[in-house]
């Protein structure tokens, strides 16, 4: 994390799955400008003494002392109605990741222009705190998009989510045909 933020690296986000699932997953989240910066930071990192220095103790863990079984990663592009992260407030101790899958990818363009076009205005409205929204470019379980939201306790997402799913502006939109079967499965994880 250092290192990231030596890149120019701000606002990542270090979360882990809550209660106790086996085995124990930890989330980062590391928002890049573009996909230039991205190119830069690597090649940054690969230049950064301190950083190489630090690493070799990680390098040179024997089999037994492991510190992860497996990662995957996924990489997201912002949607344009949402096209930076939003810093969560303090108080916020619980987080929602949202997956989307789509039967197709058109599936998910039609997903996602729902959110730009339409529903991003009623989250704001109904206090699904947003940190971030992503088209999925590589990853598993795609076509898929990804969303993050931020609430103080599990009381308040609830809350917040019952407005949602009363919300006159939800039900309109989410009888329109052209945003029908745009999502075909929605994997749900809870972070602290």
């Amino acid at each position: 994390l250092p290192a990231l933020k030596r890149q120019g690296v701000e606002n990542i986000g270090v979360f882990e799955t809550l209660g106790d699932p086996i085995p124990k997953q930890i989330f980062l989240l590391i928002p890049y400008k573009n996909l230039t910066s991205y190119g830069r930071v690597i090649s940054g990192l690969s230049l950064d003494k301190n950083y190489l220095e630090k690493r070799k103790a990680y390098d040179s863990l024997s089999h037994d002392k492991r510190v992860y079984t497996r990662f995957s990663t996924s990489f997201y592009i912002a949607f344009d109605g949402l096209p930076k992260i939003v810093k969560p407030k303090k108080e916020s101790q619980l987080f929602e990741l949202r997956t989307y899958e789509g039967y197709s990818e058109n599936a998910v363009r039609r997903k996602i222009k729902m959110f730009n076009k339409e529903e991003l205005t009623i989250f704001d409205a109904t206090g699904l705190h947003s940190v971030f929204f992503g088209e999925q470019v590589f990853g598993p379980l795609m076509p898929a998009l990804t969303y993050l939201l931020s609430f103080s306790s599990m009381q308040e997402r609830d809350a917040n989510w019952k407005k949602f799913i009363v919300h006159p502006e939800w039900k309109r939109i989410s009888g329109l045909k052209e945003y029908a079967h745009s999502v075909s499965n929605i994997k749900r994880t809870f972070l602290k």
